[in-house]
């Protein structure tokens, strides 16, 4: 069996006196996508962070091997994860070059750049506009191409649909899958929209008050969408 990429074991998570996630395991093997689907408040954002690094948490976290839980946030980022985070928090005055630019690890990304532009042929078409002036849809294809400028062996995805129109949401959902087909990168995709996660994962994995109440093969999820409010 091949090593898997990220590996989370009993995982646990607090803001303050709040207990937010309780012993969650969770595993992302090389090249697979992973989806995690949850209503609001069910810790999906949490558990993201504290892979990261940017909440209190205890247990295991492990990348590539290697323990990381014990990392700074910009050290275990630094070890291949690109982060698009939930409201994609670009810089609103720059242009989207420059915020693409942010997101990678030295100057010499071109390679980066023209892989994240033929991905979207749209932000190309903007590289010199003011991220502020473009349309929401337009600013996540941003974030997320900003995430990918590292080069990352595991993207993670907080709520990439979110806001979305129909067509700017299947645009993404395009581009995505391009990532999974075209790349060796993992992605571990947080969402609520479960058409979505069930179109583009290999496993899924249902987040419930902080705990995994569910998992399995998306294509063994049949039922998922029909009875998602009742788990």
């Amino acid at each position: 069996m091949d090593m898997q990429l990220l590996e989370v074991e009993g995982l646990n998570s607090y803001y303050g006196r709040a207990h937010i996630l309780h012993g969650v395991n969770l595993d992302v093997g090389k090249g697979e996508v992973v989806a995690v689907l949850g209503p609001n408040g069910a810790g999906k954002t949490t558990l993201l962070n504290s892979i990261c690094g940017l909440v209190k948490s205890d247990g295991k976290i492990s990348f590539n091997g290697e323990r990381i839980d014990s990392l700074k946030p910009h050290e275990r980022i630094r070890k291949g994860i690109g982060v698009c985070p939930e409201g994609r928090k670009l810089f609103p005055f720059m242009t989207v070059e420059d915020n693409l630019k942010l997101g990678a690890r030295d100057e010499n990304c071109e390679e980066q750049l023209k892989f994240v532009y033929e991905l979207f042929p749209r932000i190309r078409e903007l590289k010199n506009n003011i991220v502020r002036n473009m349309s929401g849809g337009e600013q996540q294809m941003v974030a997320i191409g900003r995430a990918l400028m590292s080069n990352p062996n595991l993207l993670l995805l907080d709520e990439p649909s979110m806001g979305l129109a129909p067509i700017i949401l299947g645009k993404i959902l395009e581009a995505l899958k391009r990532i999974k087909e075209e790349t060796d990168i993992s992605i571990l995709l947080v969402e609520q929209n479960v058409h979505l996660a069930l179109e583009l994962a290999d496993r899924v994995n249902v987040l419930i008050k902080g705990e995994i109440v569910r998992e399995g093969r998306a294509d063994e999820m049949d039922d998922l969408e029909k009875h998602y409010f009742e788990l």
